[in-house]
Protein backbone atom coordinates (compact mmCIF):
# COMPACT_ATOMS: atom_id res chain seq x y z
CA UNK A 1 0.00 0.00 0.00
CA UNK A 2 1.53 3.50 -0.95
CA UNK A 3 0.39 6.45 1.66
CA UNK A 4 -0.55 9.51 0.73
CA UNK A 5 1.96 12.03 1.28
CA UNK A 6 1.29 15.78 2.65
CA UNK A 7 4.65 18.05 2.12
CA UNK A 8 5.06 20.78 4.46
CA UNK A 9 7.36 23.14 2.97
CA UNK A 10 8.57 27.00 3.52
CA UNK A 11 11.42 29.13 4.24
CA UNK A 12 13.34 28.97 7.86
CA UNK A 13 11.81 30.36 10.69
CA UNK A 14 8.20 29.52 9.11
CA UNK A 15 7.00 26.98 11.69
CA UNK A 16 7.44 24.41 10.00
CA UNK A 17 9.30 21.63 12.52
CA UNK A 18 7.41 22.80 15.13
CA UNK A 19 4.24 22.47 13.79
CA UNK A 20 4.87 18.72 12.21
CA UNK A 21 6.16 17.86 15.59
CA UNK A 22 2.63 19.68 17.20
CA UNK A 23 1.02 16.72 14.52
CA UNK A 24 3.10 14.04 15.64
CA UNK A 25 2.56 14.57 19.49
CA UNK A 26 -1.12 14.29 18.59
CA UNK A 27 -0.45 10.13 17.34
CA UNK A 28 -3.13 10.37 14.71
CA UNK A 29 -4.13 7.08 13.51
CA UNK A 30 -2.43 5.87 10.08
CA UNK A 31 0.36 9.11 9.93
CA UNK A 32 3.62 9.43 10.49
CA UNK A 33 5.97 12.18 10.60
CA UNK A 34 9.28 12.92 8.61
CA UNK A 35 12.25 15.49 8.61
CA UNK A 36 13.35 16.64 5.32
CA UNK A 37 16.91 17.28 7.67
CA UNK A 38 16.86 13.83 9.38
CA UNK A 39 18.78 12.54 6.87
CA UNK A 40 21.64 14.85 7.26
CA UNK A 41 22.56 18.07 5.62
CA UNK A 42 26.77 17.89 4.11
CA UNK A 43 27.97 21.32 3.91
CA UNK A 44 27.89 23.73 0.76
CA UNK A 45 31.33 22.63 -0.67
CA UNK A 46 30.01 18.59 -0.47
CA UNK A 47 26.66 19.82 -1.91
CA UNK A 48 28.79 21.19 -4.71
CA UNK A 49 31.27 18.70 -5.50
CA UNK A 50 28.80 15.25 -4.89
CA UNK A 51 25.52 17.25 -6.63
CA UNK A 52 26.48 19.88 -8.64
CA UNK A 53 25.48 22.18 -6.29
CA UNK A 54 22.95 23.28 -3.06
CA UNK A 55 19.92 22.96 -5.06
CA UNK A 56 21.51 19.30 -6.91
CA UNK A 57 21.21 17.96 -3.59
CA UNK A 58 17.99 19.51 -2.42
CA UNK A 59 16.38 17.50 -5.67
CA UNK A 60 17.95 14.17 -5.01
CA UNK A 61 17.30 14.56 -1.23
CA UNK A 62 13.34 15.67 -2.01
CA UNK A 63 13.79 12.14 -4.61
CA UNK A 64 15.13 10.31 -1.79
CA UNK A 65 12.44 11.01 0.45
CA UNK A 66 9.47 10.36 -1.88
CA UNK A 67 10.75 7.05 -2.88
CA UNK A 68 11.91 6.14 0.56
CA UNK A 69 8.03 7.12 1.94
CA UNK A 70 6.68 5.19 -1.33
CA UNK A 71 8.27 1.86 -0.22
CA UNK A 72 6.10 2.38 3.15
CA UNK A 73 8.24 0.76 5.94
CA UNK A 74 6.38 2.06 8.70
CA UNK A 75 3.04 0.98 6.99
CA UNK A 76 1.20 3.77 7.34
CA UNK A 77 -1.70 6.02 5.20
CA UNK A 78 -0.45 9.51 5.28
CA UNK A 79 3.34 10.46 5.67
CA UNK A 80 3.63 13.84 6.50
CA UNK A 81 7.03 15.34 4.92
CA UNK A 82 8.84 18.66 6.49
CA UNK A 83 11.31 20.52 4.66
CA UNK A 84 12.64 23.38 2.26
CA UNK A 85 12.50 22.19 -1.54
CA UNK A 86 10.81 22.83 -4.38
CA UNK A 87 7.42 22.15 -5.34
CA UNK A 88 9.34 21.93 -8.57
CA UNK A 89 11.06 19.02 -7.15
CA UNK A 90 8.40 16.86 -5.54
CA UNK A 91 6.11 16.86 -8.05
CA UNK A 92 7.48 15.05 -11.15
CA UNK A 93 8.81 11.91 -8.44
CA UNK A 94 5.65 11.49 -7.26
CA UNK A 95 3.99 9.38 -10.11
CA UNK A 96 6.86 7.22 -10.95
CA UNK A 97 7.34 6.83 -7.04
CA UNK A 98 3.40 5.42 -7.48
CA UNK A 99 2.08 8.27 -5.40
CA UNK A 100 -1.22 8.87 -6.30
CA UNK A 101 -2.59 11.45 -3.57
CA UNK A 102 0.12 13.99 -2.39
CA UNK A 103 -0.29 17.64 -1.37
CA UNK A 104 2.04 20.41 -0.82
CA UNK A 105 1.36 23.04 1.55
CA UNK A 106 3.79 26.24 2.17
CA UNK A 107 3.89 27.43 5.40
CA UNK A 108 4.80 31.42 5.19
CA UNK A 109 5.21 34.16 7.85
CA UNK A 110 6.05 38.11 7.28
CA UNK A 111 9.70 39.08 7.39
CA UNK A 112 9.99 40.77 10.16
CA UNK A 113 8.08 37.90 12.05
CA UNK A 114 10.98 35.40 10.15
CA UNK A 115 13.84 37.67 11.73
CA UNK A 116 12.15 37.35 15.17
CA UNK A 117 11.62 33.90 15.23
CA UNK A 118 15.01 33.16 14.11
CA UNK A 119 16.66 35.47 16.12
CA UNK A 120 14.98 34.95 19.44
CA UNK A 121 13.65 31.21 19.43
CA UNK A 122 16.10 29.91 17.38
CA UNK A 123 18.79 31.90 18.07
CA UNK A 124 20.38 31.73 14.67
CA UNK A 125 19.74 35.46 13.56
CA UNK A 126 22.47 35.25 10.44
CA UNK A 127 19.69 33.23 8.88
CA UNK A 128 17.36 36.30 9.02
CA UNK A 129 18.87 37.90 5.89
CA UNK A 130 18.39 39.19 2.20
CA UNK A 131 19.10 35.58 0.90
CA UNK A 132 16.03 33.90 3.08
CA UNK A 133 13.71 36.12 1.78
CA UNK A 134 14.43 35.77 -1.60
CA UNK A 135 14.05 32.21 -0.97
CA UNK A 136 10.54 32.67 0.83
CA UNK A 137 9.40 35.13 -1.73
CA UNK A 138 10.80 32.26 -4.55
CA UNK A 139 8.62 29.51 -2.74
CA UNK A 140 5.32 32.02 -2.72
CA UNK A 141 6.01 32.19 -6.26
CA UNK A 142 6.16 28.75 -6.86
CA UNK A 143 3.11 27.99 -4.95
CA UNK A 144 0.72 31.39 -6.61
CA UNK A 145 1.99 29.59 -9.84
CA UNK A 146 0.97 25.95 -9.15
CA UNK A 147 -2.31 26.68 -6.89
CA UNK A 148 -0.68 25.61 -3.71
CA UNK A 149 -2.19 25.95 0.14
CA UNK A 150 -0.68 28.76 1.66
CA UNK A 151 -0.39 29.35 5.65
CA UNK A 152 0.73 32.50 6.79
CA UNK A 153 1.60 31.84 9.91
CA UNK A 154 2.22 34.98 10.97
CA UNK A 155 -0.07 35.01 13.53
CA UNK A 156 -0.69 31.43 14.50
CA UNK A 157 -0.22 28.97 17.23
CA UNK A 158 1.60 26.20 16.45
CA UNK A 159 -0.97 24.81 17.36
CA UNK A 160 -3.17 26.78 14.87
CA UNK A 161 -0.98 25.87 12.77
CA UNK A 162 -1.17 21.77 13.42
CA UNK A 163 -5.11 21.92 13.67
CA UNK A 164 -4.91 23.46 9.40
CA UNK A 165 -2.27 20.93 8.81
CA UNK A 166 -4.24 17.96 10.91
CA UNK A 167 -7.14 19.11 8.35
CA UNK A 168 -5.02 18.27 5.06
CA UNK A 169 -3.86 14.74 6.83
CA UNK A 170 -7.98 14.10 7.11
CA UNK A 171 -8.50 15.03 3.88
CA UNK A 172 -5.98 13.05 1.79
CA UNK A 173 -6.42 9.92 4.40
CA UNK A 174 -10.27 10.36 2.71
CA UNK A 175 -9.85 11.37 -0.78
CA UNK A 176 -13.24 12.30 -2.75
CA UNK A 177 -14.27 9.53 -4.79
CA UNK A 178 -13.68 10.52 -8.25
CA UNK A 179 -16.47 10.71 -10.95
Amino acid sequence: MKPALLFIIGASGVGKTRAVQAIEVRQLAGVRCYFFDSLGVPSHDEMIREWGSGEGWQEAMTRRWIERLAGNADRCQVAVLEGQTRPSFIQPYLAPAGISHARIVLLDCTGPVRSQRLGQLRGQPELANERMEAWAAYLRGQADALGLRVLDTSAMSVEHVADALAEDVASLRNPPLSD
